[in-house]
């Protein structure tokens, strides 16, 4: 499986952005697909959560209720909006697929729990 992000760019405090994750494989709607982002000198965090076959959508403390991750299994891609961003929302942000066995909510929100991880898209929010 091949993950290719893009939409990254500079933002003005406030405003929005979506990003794209555009996936290869045949049965994109059999994995869990992810966002994580990882801003300088930080650890990689989780950022959000689409849950294989409608099993629903899961978001990080810091920004839920401000992004949202959506996903089109017709044309294989997860997208992540957000929203009144802001300075903290500075990273790279990258997707990760998960193509094996299902697990617990708790472990899908480690990036040691995915098959694959994308090549990250830097998201600038400028105060």
């Amino acid at each position: 499986v091949q993950l290719q992000a893009s939409g990254g760019g500079l933002v003005q405090a406030g405003g929005s952005l979506r990003v794209s994750c555009a996936a290869s494989g045949p049965t994109f709607s059999s994995y869990d697909m992810a966002w994580f982002r990882q801003g300088s000198g930080k650890e990689r965090e989780f950022v959000a959560l689409s849950r294989r076959s409608f099993g629903g959508d899961y978001y990080g403390a810091p920004v839920k209720g401000r992004f949202t991750i959506t996903r089109d299994n017709a044309k294989n891609t997860v997208y992540l909006q957000m929203n009144t961003l802001k300075p903290e929302d500075t990273a790279v942000y990258y997707c990760a697929a998960r193509t094996t066995g299902r697990t617990i909510l708790s472990v899908l929100q480690e990036d040691t729990a995915y098959d694959y991880l994308g090549q990250g898209t830097l998201v600038t929010v400028s105060s």
